[in-house]
């Protein structure tokens, strides 16, 4: 099953998609947040009901995505969690992942603009990322009981800002800038891809700059989910984003980062192609 957030009429709104179909869920939830609604009705309700509500819209027809998850009360980030992408970022081997966080109002959805900081000509830096979004929370989850614990999956591209990034040891400054964080179109319920090697592939301009797979990850998923619930614990639709492959920009001789009228697209194999336009910011 897949779900969205959406736009409409001026309203936000939240859905399943059947087909080419959009059940909306707003009306029979009372609900216009996908956190909100996981966190009050739990994952198996909300299902329910988009199996017994009727299709009102055609998928196509949907002109504002939200963040499939706008309302996460965590957005914990994991850098440096494949061997290349280490070894390119001149990072040491760490016992544990390293772990930053994201504010929801960095968010944009799908096919809405990622907008480049004034305060960064040289424009932003694209990471194309699994997000896996939390369907039962929990404390102190076991790896082996980790997967239980998914409601679903969706692209996302953990854009960085390199020069703020860089000022300090944390990443948080470079990484929160309003609209840089792209997530979405859909969430793919786990049941779809479970047990399956996703793969990540980045594009900008059509031109494939990342292409990994889950295979490559230091730390897998299970893993990333025990050990952030060990120091918090985790809620329904909270989100963790999993981390990014090799073949940043920043590394690239020359630098290749994303700059106003370029197209950056996030392919997860079996979950669904994040697309966005980016534009500098109009000040």
């Amino acid at each position: 099953m897949k779900f969205l957030s959406y736009r409409r009429d001026g309203a936000d709104r939240i859905g399943a998609v059947r087909g080419d179909q959009v059940v909306d869920l707003t009306d029979a939830t009372r609900l216009c947040n996908l956190g909100e609604a996981l966190r009050k009705l739990g994952p198996q309700q909300l299902r329910e009901l988009a199996d017994q509500a009727s299709a009102t819209l055609a998928l196509a027809a949907v002109d504002t995505y939200r963040p499939v998850v706008a309302d996460a009360e965590r957005i914990v980030c994991v850098g440096l969690n494949y061997e290349e992408h280490r070894v390119e970022a001149g990072r040491a081997k760490t016992a544990h992942p390293s772990v930053f966080l994201r504010l929801p109002s960095s968010q944009v959805g799908h096919l809405q603009p990622i907008v480049v900081p004034s305060e960064l000509p040289e424009g932003l830096d694209y990471e194309g990322e699994i997000a896996i979004v939390i369907g039962r929370g929990g404390r102190r989850i076991r790896a082996e009981h980790a997967s239980s614990h998914v409601f679903g999956y969706a692209p996302y591209n953990d854009a960085s800002a390199r020069s703020w990034q860089a000022h300090s040891t944390q990443w948080t400054a470079g990484k929160n800038f309003p609209s840089t964080g792209a997530f979405g179109p859909l969430l793919v319920t786990a049941d779809e891809v479970e047990g399956r090697v996703l793969s990540v592939t980045t594009r900008l301009n059509g031109a494939v700059l990342q292409d990994a797979d889950t295979s490559m990850m230091i730390f897998p998923i299970p893993e990333l989910i025990a050990y952030v619930s060990t120091f918090t614990e985790l809620q329904p639709g909270d989100v963790i984003v999993t981390g990014t492959p090799g073949g940043v920009g920043f590394k690239r001789n020359p630098p290749v980062l994303m700059k106003h009228g370029d197209v950056v697209e996030i392919a997860i194999s079996g979950v669904g192609t994040l697309r966005n336009a980016v534009v500098r910011e109009e000040i």
